[in-house]
Formats: structure tokens, sequence, C-alpha cells
């Protein structure tokens, strides 16, 4: 039995190496990077039967993807590798005002998600904003999972997939269908105007669960037996990419196990913390303890 199936596109990622604008050349580095696929890697260093879904494809780019992803120990049975699309790649371009990032998805073999997408039987499915933004089908596989399973969903809006005028109707509509939901409280504020967790539990009254997360300040969680906030550790940032999935995976892990609220959110802030400490997506926690 599958604990947790996480449901969305994984891509390669190239960064130089050392950190430096793209356009200068040299060196780089080789990766993959997907929140679904994190959160999954997360789970299962944590000791909870994680699976990823998704497709690839028939390309070295869509090896080294599974391959990195089952190295966590996940079980990537259930990725489809697609003989005619290829796997998405994207860059990180540093530089002097921050790091941008340039997407090369479109057409990708993951965007032919649909709503036929075999997905095993779990305990609970992971979801986030990212997938129905890559395609229709892919937003009506997202739509159909919520109608019919028990899911979490991370509203994880990205401002270079889509605008936000479309996407805040949509995420608000998503959201209100999960019985559990994280988001940011910036990214809240961007897409909806809220100032407040408490705005945002007004915004949005359906889950069960909502988790909002204020950065390195707290996370708030409006749960059925009341609200429960749990400042968040101080931490020296090396890199914050990965860090709101690992918070998702320790809190998940946490829920999981049947542990009170605030362990979940202690769980989250500590693995969320793991993140914070490494250059890269994902931490090997038994390297960060």
């Amino acid at each position: 039995m599958i604990d947790v199936v996480c449901v969305g596109e994984t891509m390669a990622l190239v960064t130089p190496d050392p950190p430096a604008p793209l356009y200068l050349g040299g060196p780089t580095r080789l990766d993959l990077a997907g929140a679904e696929s994190t959160v999954a890697s997360y789970l299962a260093q944590l000791g909870v039967r994680s699976a990823w879904v998704s497709r690839v494809g028939d390309d070295p780019l869509g090896l080294l993807v599974q391959r990195g992803v089952a190295g966590y120990g996940v079980d990537v049975a259930h990725v489809v590798v697609d003989p005619d699309r290829p796997t998405g790649v994207f860059f990180k371009d540093p530089g002097v005002d921050g790091t941008r990032v340039f997407y090369y998805r479109a057409g990708s073999a993951a965007s032919a998600m649909d709503a036929g997408t075999p997905v095993p039987d779990a305990r609970l499915v992971h979801l986030s904003g990212i997938t129905p933004a890559l395609s229709d089908g892919c937003a009506a596989l997202v739509s159909s999972l919520l109608a019919s399973r028990r899911c979490s969903f991370d509203v994880n809006y990205r401002p270079r997939l889509w605008p936000v005028t479309t996407a805040a109707p949509v995420l608000r509509s998503l959201a209100a269908q999960a019985s559990l939901v994280f988001v940011g409280l910036d990214e809240a504020q961007t897409l909806w105007g809220v100032k407040t967790p408490a705005d945002v539990r007004e915004l949005l009254p359906e889950p069960a669960v909502l988790v909002v997360k204020d950065g390195a300040v707290a996370a708030t969680s409006f749960h059925p037996g009341g609200v429960t906030v749990a400042p968040a550790p101080a931490v020296d940032v090396v890199e914050p990419v990965g860090a709101g999935d690992a918070f998702a995976a320790g809190y998940l892990s946490a829920l999981l196990a049947d542990r009170p609220e605030d362990e979940r959110l202690r769980e989250g802030h500590r693995i969320a913390g793991a993140a914070l400490r490494v250059t890269g997506d994902i931490a090997r926690l038994e390297e960060t303890r």
C-alpha cells in the first residue's frame, strides 16, 4: 500500500557551476527538479511509502529524472515514458539581482497527462498548483483527483507559467476542493490580495485543514480543533529553493503518523530547515542531522 502518491512534472535542471550569468557560458551542472517529486523524495527519506506519477520523454533526460527520483527510495513504477514528447528542461540564470528561471517545457511529455492518467491507490494524493498550468489535460487530471480522492494541495503559484488574473480564480477553486491545503502568505497576497493568515482562512473556509506559511516568521494551521501557530526556527539559509516542498513533506509525514497538529508544523519546519541549509532542491536528511 502506498502512503502518498505525488503527481506532477519533474524536469532536468541546468545550472551554471560556479554560479554565473548564463550568457557567459562555461561549465554547468545537470540536475533534476520538480515540486511533487521533491515532496515524494523527502517523504521516502522519512520512512513514508511514496510514489511519483508523471510522464517523461524517451530520452536521456527522462532517464536522469527517473533514476534521480528513484534514488531517494520513491516508487517510480507508474511513470510513463512517452516516445513522442521530450522531457522538460529549465535553466537557472544567476545574476546580481537574483536568480531568474527559464522554462523549456511547452509540449513536454508531462504536459500530456490528462484525466485518464493512471494514479495508484494511496492513503493520500499530493498535488500542486503547478500542474494545472501546464495544459488543459493536466488541469483536468488535477480536478478529477480532487473530486475523487483524499488530496493535499500546495498552491505553489508560478508567475512564469500563468498571470495572476488567470491563476487566481483557478487556484482558489482547486484549493477549495482539497482536504488539506498549503499556501505561502506571500503568494496568497499576490493571488488574492489578502493580508493575514486569518484572511486566507476567510477566503478558503472549505478545506478541513489550511496551513499558511509565513516564511521565516511562522506557520499557522486552521483545523477542526482550532488554530495552531508554530514559529519558524532560525536557519542560516544557503538556498531557499525547495523549502516549501520540504515543509509539506515534513507535515504530511507527521500527519500520516497521527501526531498532534503542533508536531506536524514543527516537523514541517524541521525538514524545510534541512532544505534551506543545502544547495539544490533536495537535502539528504541523514547528512543534515
